[in-house]
């Protein structure tokens, strides 16, 4: 929880409860920002976000596509319990090929899920949605005051405009989104009010379709002239994001907390998951782990957070910072202990389920991406179950960071030992599990 002196300035008759800007960046890699380990882009802004705050290295969102993780960062629980699990259909790929039958998958946010941004706004905060939504219809059904740019689309028709967004007026032909999101989150940064302010800026990029504005293609190519166009749009892509976002934190108050991350890893082929193995889809750290940054009063400058933590924690570590009492539908905890400093706080373990299949893409061998598999790590620890031929992987994340040595048969106690946990996790959080097709 947070320290007394905290608690205090933000409780205080005298002092209203900092404003809190949540960004996140669709698709990013954990390697594609140059502070993070192996860093791939020139990320100046975020860089110094990094400086002034706290950058965790393992992050890991609680799945590894958009919808699942997202639903898990707005209401601080695990995919078993909210009901989204995956983007779209569980039944990707070709029929003949899947030996298991999925569960059906929600694809919008149950009325009955309790948002952070429901909690904040019950508590007399003004709270606006910038940009991509995925969780249904109109983010205002679950909290926000005011929706910019938010539908159920996972991705734009159009980096440029005409948009050809519902939610989004177009600008002037050529205005490009991420600028133009921006500016909507700047206009309200500086707009004049009462209350304190939640501002949820989920950017679209770095998502397909890779487009820039051409001069910067033009620019980055004559810089990299052995770079493929495909690399040197999606350089720009971040590039430019970057730059929006340090454009945002210019009219951010010194008293505001500020997080920054991914949804989940970054898309093979196309984003930095550095020495990871895995991609988007995956369960595999390439496919989980995303770039956290967390900056603003309390927050330890300067440090580098190694504790594994997941992104689903963000809700009540930020219903902490507006003074509210922790909330126990919450599956996770409040960071607030790591962001001041106190790395030898026991965290527990952390899980995954993702009980469907996606199709192959990138550089992934075979028909799919991923079968149906649940996941946990504990310390270093981490176990992967796949439900097709009940199929156990372990890694030692110290000794393996790239989880390239299976070590399930040489470390038969500890598999089981973590295959009992995550099977009870599955039952008590009431997990949707996949059948074989003559149960079906």
């Amino acid at each position: 929880m947070l320290s007394a002196a905290i608690i205090l300035a933000i409780t205080s008759t005298t002092l209203a409860p900092p404003d809190v800007v949540l960004v996140v960046v669709d698709d990013l890699g954990w390697a594609d920002l140059s502070c993070m380990p192996d860093g791939r882009h020139d990320t100046p802004a975020l860089d110094a976000l990094a400086a002034r705050g706290t950058l965790f290295t393992q992050a890991t969102a609680n799945a590894p596509n958009c919808a699942p993780a997202r639903a898990a960062l707005m209401t601080g629980q695990w995919t078993t319990r909210h009901g989204i699990f995956t983007v779209g259909p569980s039944k990707r790929g070709k029929a003949d090929q899947r030996l298991l039958e999925p569960p059906v998958n929600r694809t919008s946010l149950p009325t009955a899920a309790h948002t952070l941004a429901e909690r904040l706004q019950a508590a007399g905060w003004d709270t606006a949605h910038v940009g991509k939504w995925h969780l249904g219809d109109d983010p205002c059904d679950h909290g926000f005051d005011l929706n910019v740019g938010g539908t159920k689309r996972g991705h734009p028709k159009s980096y440029m405009a005409p948009y050809r967004n519902t939610a989004l007026p177009d600008g002037p032909d050529g205005e490009y989104l991420t600028d133009r999101l921006t500016n909507e989150a700047v206009s309200l940064l500086q707009a004049p009010r009462d209350a304190p302010l939640f501002l949820y800026l989920p950017y679209y990029a770095v998502h397909t379709p890779l487009q820039a504005p051409s001069e910067a293609i033009d620019a980055t190519l004559q810089a990299n002239p052995s770079w493929s166009r495909r690399r040197a749009v999606y350089d720009c892509m971040v590039r430019r994001t970057d730059s929006n976002i340090g454009r945002l934190l210019e009219h951010v108050g010194p008293d505001t907390l500020v997080l920054v991350c991914s949804d989940h890893g970054g898309a093979g082929r196309i984003a930095h998951n550095g020495y990871l193995r895995g991609c988007k889809g995956q369960l595999y750290e390439g496919g989980i782990r995303t770039p956290l940054l967390v900056a603003g009063p309390g927050v330890q400058p300067g440090a580098v957070c190694d504790t594994p933590v997941s992104l689903h924690e963000l809700a009540p570590t930020i219903s902490a910072t507006a003074g509210l009492p922790h909330d126990a539908a919450f599956d996770g905890r409040s960071l607030w202990p790591l962001l001041e400093g106190d790395v030898d706080v026991e965290r527990g373990p952390q899980y995954w389920h993702f009980p469907a299949y996606l199709e192959a893409a990138g550089t992934v061998p075979g028909p799919f991406r991923t079968t149906p598999v649940s996941a946990i790590r504990v310390g270093d620890w981490k176990l992967l179950h796949f439900h097709e031929h009940d199929r156990l992987e372990l890694y030692d994340l110290h000794a393996d960071p790239s989880e390239s040595v299976d070590i399930c048969t040489r470390r038969p106690n500890v598999a089981r030992a973590m295959y009992v946990l995550l099977d009870e996790w599955r039952m008590r959080t009431g997990a949707r599990m996949p059948r074989t097709k003559a149960d079906s």
